[in-house]
C-alpha cells in the first residue's frame, strides 16, 4: 500500500515516540529473556508477554502471565485482569490484524439455572493496552430470553430469543436470529469495557422460566451447534477475542531501530521492501501506543531485536511438495521475497559465460606469451649487443668474401642441438667452459663450447678472433663454423673431431686418420 501524507504535527510526534522508546530488548538482557519459560497449558507466550520477573514488556505487568495449577494441568493467567489465556498471537499482516491479539476465558451470565448465580457479569480492561475487538458478539440462549450489553452509553444493545415455533422460526435457520438463541453486535469496536444483563422478555429478571444464559464470545453460534443453556451454564465460560499493543508511555524494552516507522492511516499498513518489520504508531483512548509486524517475506517476532527472520519461500514450497515457479522455470529467495529465473535463460547465460570465459583465458594466455616473447626479444638483443654482435657484424661486412662463411646462430636453434644444453651431451670441461655433442637441423653433428664468463674488456680481441677463425681451413686446426651471442654468455660451434685430441693425435698417427680439434 502507498504511504500516506501526515501532518508535521503527526511527525513530531512520532519523533518523540521514537526518542522515547529508544531502549531496545538487547538492554533487557537477551540471555535472560531466552531462559524464560516459553509455554504454559499447551499455548505459547510470545514477548512482549512473559511468565516471571523480566520476562515480559519491562515494567509493564499488564503483560505478565502466571502459570498456575497442576504440573498435569498447568493454566496460563493473564494476571492483572485475571483471566486464562486461550491464545496469544503477535501482529499479522496477512491476517488483516494491525493489532496483536489475545483469546481469554470469560464468565458467562445466567438466569434461572442455579440458585447462586449473577444476571448481570462485566468484563473491564480499563487503564490496559487490551480492548475489545469488533469480532466478538453478545449470544443468547434460552426460551423467553432478553439479554442487554450495559456499561457502554449512549450505546444500547441486545437480543431477544424465544423457544415459540409457532412465531415462525422453524429450528433450521443458519444463525441464531431468535429462534432458542440470538446474537448481536457490539456497539462498537476497541472497548474496554462490557456487562452482559439478562432478563425476562417481559423484563421480569426474579420469575422462574427456566435456564438462560448470555455470553460475550469470538465463536459462531448457529441453531444447530447450540445445546441446552444448563450447558453453557455449566461449561461456565466463553471465549472472548482481546487486542492489544504496546502503550508508549512505559520505558519501552522493544526494538525502534531495526523496524521502519510509519503513522497508521485509514488504509491500514503502508508496505517497506528494505526492512524486515513495520512498526505503526497512533493514539487510542487518549494513549500513545506502538504495533509492530514482520514485514512481507519475513516470520518471526517483531518485538525482539532481530526477530523477524527472512522466509525461503522456494524451500517452503518445496517441502509441501509444489512449486513457487512454473515449468521451466527456477526459484531463488531474496530477501523478504523470491524470484523466478528462466531455466533456459540460465543455460544461455551459463553457456555465454563459460564461452566469454574461455574467450578472456585465451586472450590472457595469448597476452601473457606476447609480453614473454617481447621480453625475451629484448633480453637477446641486450646479450647480443653486450657479447659484441654489432661489432662482430662490422667486422663481417666489412669483408663480404667472408660474409657467408660465418653464420650467427640463435639460442633456440642451439638448445635443440644439445637439448637444452643436457649433462647427458657433455664432451669435456676446463676453466673457460664446457663443451657439448649437439646435432643440426641439417644433421651435422658439431661441438658447442659455451662459455663460464666474459671479459668486456677483451670483447673486441674476441670478436676478431671469432672471425679470424671462421676463415681458416686447416686439416689440424678445428675449424669455428657458427657462434651465438644473444645468451648470457658466447657460445662458439665447431666441427666435431670424434677421435681425441691434439695430443692424442700426435704420439698416435698410425691410430687414425680423422682430424682432431685442436683446442678448446
Amino acid at each position: 500500500m502507498s504511504r500516506k501524507r501526515v501532518s508535521i504535527s503527526s511527525l513530531i510526534s512520532l519523533l518523540i515516540l521514537l526518542i522515547h522508546g529508544s531502549n531496545t530488548a538487547t538492554a533487557q538482557d537477551l540471555t535472560i529473556l531466552s531462559s524464560c519459560q516459553s509455554h504454559c497449558g499447551g499455548i505459547t507466550i510470545p514477548y512482549p508477554f512473559g511468565i516471571g520477573k523480566d520476562c515480559y514488556l519491562n515494567k509493564d505487568d499488564w503483560y505478565e502471565v502466571l502459570c498456575n495449577g497442576t504440573s498435569r494441568n498447568p493454566l496460563p493467567i493473564l494476571k492483572r485482569i485475571n483471566r486464562q489465556l486461550v491464545n496469544i498471537s503477535l501482529p499479522d499482516e496477512f491476517s488483516g490484524d494491525s493489532f496483536g491479539l489475545i483469546r481469554i476465558k470469560n464468565s458467562i451470565t445466567s438466569l434461572g439455572c442455579s440458585n447462586m448465580e449473577e444476571v448481570n457479569m462485566t468484563l473491564n480492561v480499563t487503564g490496559s493496552p487490551f480492548f475489545i475487538t469488533g469480532r466478538n458478539t453478545l449470544v443468547a440462549v434460552g426460551c423467553n430470553n432478553k439479554a442487554l450489553m450495559t456499561d457502554v452509553k449512549p450505546h444500547i444493545g441486545g437480543c431477544e430469543s424465544t423457544c415459540d415455533v409457532g412465531s415462525g422460526q422453524t429450528g433450521q435457520n443458519t444463525s441464531c436470529d431468535g429462534y432458542r438463541c440470538c446474537q448481536a453486535k457490539i456497539p462498537s469496536d476497541r472497548l474496554q469495557q462490557i456487562g452482559i444483563k439478562i432478563e425476562s422478555l417481559d423484563g421480569n429478571t426474579t420469575k422462574s422460566v427456566g435456564c438462560r444464559v448470555g455470553f460475550l464470545t469470538d465463536e459462531a453460534y448457529s441453531p444447530s451447534n447450540v445445546t441446552e443453556p444448563e450447558l453453557f451454564y455449566d461449561k461456565g465460560y466463553a471465549t472472548v477475542e482481546l487486542g492489544w499493543f504496546i502503550d508508549t508511555v512505559h520505558n519501552m524494552s522493544v526494538d525502534t531501530g531495526v523496524c521502519y516507522p510509519i503513522i497508521e492511516s485509514r488504509s491500514g499498513w503502508s508496505s517497506s521492501n528494505y526492512k524486515s518489520c513495520i512498526c505503526s504508531y497512533g493514539t487510542y483512548l487518549e494513549r500513545s501506543y506502538r504495533s509492530c509486524i514482520c514485514n512481507s517475506g519475513y516470520r518471526g517476532n517483531p518485538y525482539l531485536s532481530s526477530g523477524c527472520i527472512d522466509i525461503d519461500e522456494c524451500e517452503e514450497a518445496k517441502t509441501e511438495g509444489r512449486s513457487r515457479c512454473g515449468e521451466g522455470y527456477d526459484c531463488e529467495n531474496i530477501p523478504g521475497n523470491f524470484r523466478c529465473t528462466s531455466k533456459t535463460l540460465a543455460i544461455i547465460l551459463g553457456i555465454s559465460l563459460g564461452f566469454g570465459l574461455l574467450v578472456s583465458a585465451i586472450e590472457a594466455w595469448w597476452l601473457y606469451k606476447f609480453i614473454r616473447k617481447q621480453r625475451e626479444i629484448k633480453r637477446k638483443k641486450k646479450f647480443f649487443k653486450r657479447n659484441g654482435g654489432l661489432l662482430l657484424q662490422q667486422q663481417l661486412f666489412s669483408n663480404e668474401g667472408n660474409v657467408e662463411r660465418t653464420r650467427v646462430f640463435s639460442s633456440k636453434e642451439l638448445e635443440k642441438a644439445t637439448e637444452k644444453f643436457s649433462v647427458n651431451r657433455v664432451l669435456g670441461q676446463d676453466g673457460q667452459g664446457t663443451v657439448y655433442k649437439g646435432m643440426l637441423v641439417d644433421g651435422r653433428i658439431v661441438a658447442v663450447k659455451k662459455s663460464k664468463v666474459v671479459d668486456e674488456d677483451k670483447l673486441e680481441e674476441f670478436i676478431n678472433e671469432v672471425v679470424i677463425l671462421s676463415q681458416i681451413n686447416h686439416r689440424n686446426i678445428v675449424k669455428l663454423l657458427e657462434c651465438c651471442l644473444e645468451t648470457d654468455v658466447p657460445i662458439l660451434v665447431y666441427e666435431f673431431i670424434p677421435n681425441g685430441n691434439l695430443f692424442e693425435h700426435l704420439h698416435h698417427e698410425d691410430e687414425s686418420d680423422d682430424y682432431t680439434m685442436a683446442t678448446w
